[in-house]
């Protein structure tokens, strides 16, 4: 689960960050990112803050949270590993529905690291791994 200070809850924070932040496209998902200004505000958010957007092109609402509880698991493991002052929205295209969570973790890291806020784009490994 993400914690809620690590969450985007405004519309006007979503807005922004995918108005004004930079993107990268992957085969399952849109990487939105927003560095915000320290200025801007006026308590300190402490961490890297995620929204989702999942909508109904992915498919019917079973699937539809499946995908976001798997976004967000992918988020909570990523929160120290990026810098506090920036906004993630992660948009899941229609693929996303199909996608194993190995991929998705895989595609929102590589969109991370190719914006410039994640160091490395491979993801911890756990478990087995197939031939």
């Amino acid at each position: 689960m993400l914690p809620e200070p690590y969450r985007l809850r405004r519309r006007s924070d979503f807005s922004d960050t995918v108005r004004r932040g930079r993107r990268q496209g992957r085969r399952d998902l849109v990487v939105h990112v927003l560095e915000r200004d320290r200025s801007d505000f006026l308590v300190s958010v402490g961490g890297p803050r995620f929204g989702l957007v999942v909508s109904k092109a992915v498919g019917p609402a079973v699937i539809r949270h499946r995908v976001a509880r798997r976004l967000r698991h992918i988020c909570a493991a990523l929160v120290d590993d990026l810098p506090a002052d920036t906004d993630i929205v992660l948009r899941a295209l229609p693929g996303a529905a199909t996608a194993e969570s190995r991929d998705l973790d895989k595609q929102v890291r590589s969109g991370l690291a190719r914006l410039g806020v994640l160091d490395s784009p491979a993801p911890v490994s756990a478990g087995r791994t197939h031939p």
